[in-house]
């Protein structure tokens, strides 16, 4: 099952600004952007498993990635 995070939503299901910008290590106003901006790629990329298993599998890597997260996890193909 999939739904439709807006990019603010993942940022608050991680924690919050502050949380999600010493994860990235990024300053909190970056992150406050992404919220209104959207969530750089290389980013996303890098949150994508925490956000999977924050939202108990509802956000999936394969949902963020449809196209190519068999290249960055290849274990996912599989199943």
């Amino acid at each position: 099952m999939s739904l439709n995070f807006t990019d603010a939503m993942i940022v608050e299901l991680l924690g919050g600004t502050n949380k999600v910008a010493k994860l990235c290590q990024v300053a909190p106003p970056a992150v406050a952007q992404w919220k209104l901006r959207g969530i750089p790629h290389g980013q996303l990329l890098f949150l994508a498993a925490e956000i999977e298993k924050q939202s108990h599998g509802l956000v999936s890597r394969k949902d963020l990635f449809p196209k190519s997260y068999h290249l960055v996890w290849p274990e996912l193909a599989q199943n």
